[in-house]
């Protein structure tokens, strides 16, 4: 048997979630990584960063039922050129709230990316790098 929660218990683990995300004096980052996701909130170590995207503060947009919506910073530029495979998203401060893995648009990671309408995890050093929509669903 699973275990199901009340609309009011997961909107108040989705405001959980920015609560945490909005820890630090600033806002939080989502921040993108090539190589191999390291466990859960272990240290990052051969993996690049290659783009970090700032969200909003506070970073909450809205909660509508069971689904979350994030408020996301302007764009920002890619600091490396590679394959992103992970992201991680943080406070200001840099504490650990999540780890997610990122595939291609379509693909499997709760982190999709596309460029011009093409799905692809690849990025540029200087180029573009932006969030158009950012929505957490807990079922």
């Amino acid at each position: 048997m699973t275990l199901a929660f009340s609309t009011t218990v997961i909107n108040d683990r989705l405001q959980a979630l920015t609560r945490a995300i909005d820890g630090g004096s600033g806002p939080g980052l989502l921040k993108i990584y090539d190589g191999t996701r390291p466990a859960t909130g272990a240290a990052v170590t051969t993996q690049q960063l290659l783009a970090m995207q700032p969200f909003n503060d506070p970073s909450a947009g809205s909660i509508s039922g069971t689904t979350l919506n994030l408020s996301i910073g302007a764009s920002v530029l890619a600091s490396k050129t590679g394959n992103a495979s992970w992201a991680r998203i943080t406070d200001s401060a840099g504490t650990f709230v999540a780890d997610l893995d990122v595939s291609a648009s379509g693909g499997s990671g709760e982190l999709q990316l596309s460029a011009g309408g093409t799905p692809t995890t690849q990025l540029y050093e200087g180029g573009v790098f932006s969030i158009s929509v950012a929505t957490l669903v807990e079922a």
